[in-house]
């Protein structure tokens, strides 16, 4: 799909695409932000034990350990 440039539209083609947009979007279901925020919560906890982030990695398996060390001299 090619690129628009707004500017280069016409006021009656810019309300035409928005009028679209709206009719694309009045047709998403929707649910309460309570609902998906409970939602969000229980997955991360659910998954909070295998997240690194939240474990750790251990020594063995972390590619960013140093390898070794660097002494000045």
């Amino acid at each position: 799909m090619p690129a628009i440039n707004i500017e280069d539209l016409s006021e009656k083609d810019k309300l035409k695409m928005e009028v679209e947009q709206l009719r694309k979007e009045v047709k998403l279901e929707r649910q309460p932000v309570s609902k998906c925020s409970e939602d969000i919560k229980n997955y991360i906890e659910e998954r909070s034990g295998e997240d690194p982030l939240v474990k750790g990695i251990p020594e063995d398996r972390n590619p960013f350990k140093e390898k070794g060390g660097c002494v000045i001299a």
